[in-house]
């Protein structure tokens, strides 16, 4: 049986499930969790590593999340549902100052990639723990995530893909669809910061650190990417 079933996605609502426990435990184990899942992933991860160095027994974790399958997906709810409306309430704010004009690609690329690259460096959002985490669901995709994390990206994949649609208007649905798949891979690629960045030896002088600088010289490569004139038949009909 799958454990993750679409349709039972486990919210973290920290402090709505028990009023005894002190508040920070929830976060404790969310923390150790999120850390242990980007050093060894989901399969390798025993519940028995979590609870001892998060120092709470097995029932705490299973009182506060149910089991090891709702636990990994609360490590991912936790960060992912702040850092999504933070891009749609970017995506809103530029489409209401634009009215019917197609926004600018800059502007949705910069609205989206931000929320991220601060998260990756912000230990209270995650921080490396959690950019690590995705970079190996990037890398390692397997059944665990299969359900439940495309649901999450669900209104954002489909509000910035209207986005780039209305700016892109001579792009097919199919072109479309592929130049996102490497704006995303690239985006995951770039979160993966020092880790990345150290296999690569022209990269020696990257900072990856300079969000502002990653984001001036991203910008421009993803926008060139997505606007290139395509160079194959459109299969999409």
């Amino acid at each position: 049986m799958n454990p993750f079933r679409a349709n039972d996605i486990a919210t973290y609502d920290i402090g709505t499930r028990d009023l005894k426990v002190p508040l920070d435990t929830k976060d404790r184990i969310l923390d150790v969790a999120e850390e242990i899942f980007a050093e060894k992933g989901y399969s390798a991860t025993s519940m028995r590593t979590i609870t001892s160095r998060a120092n709470v027994n097995l029932a705490a974790v299973n009182y506060h999340f149910g089991s090891k399958a709702q636990l990994y997906q609360a490590v991912f709810q936790r960060r992912v549902a702040p850092m999504n409306r933070e891009r749609i309430r970017a995506l809103e704010s530029l489409e209401r100052k634009a009215g019917d004009t197609p926004l600018e690609l800059d502007d949705i690329l910069r609205s989206f990639v931000e929320p991220a690259l601060k998260a990756s460096m912000n230990p209270k959002q995650g921080g490396i723990n959690f950019i690590r985490l995705l970079g190996r669901t990037h890398a390692e995709p397997g059944p665990e995530v299969h359900d439940f994390l495309p649901l999450m990206y669900d209104e954002v994949k489909k509000r910035y893909r209207n986005a780039l649609a209305k700016a892109l208007p001579d792009l097919s649905q199919e072109e479309l669809s592929w130049r996102v798949h490497f704006v995303i891979g690239t985006i995951a690629f770039t979160l993966a910061g020092t880790d990345a960045l150290e296999m690569i030896e022209s990269c020696r002088y990257c900072d990856p650190a300079d969000i502002e600088g990653i984001i001036q010289r991203l910008l421009p490569f993803l926008k060139g990417g997505l606007s290139a004139p395509s160079a194959l038949p459109d299969h999409s009909n």
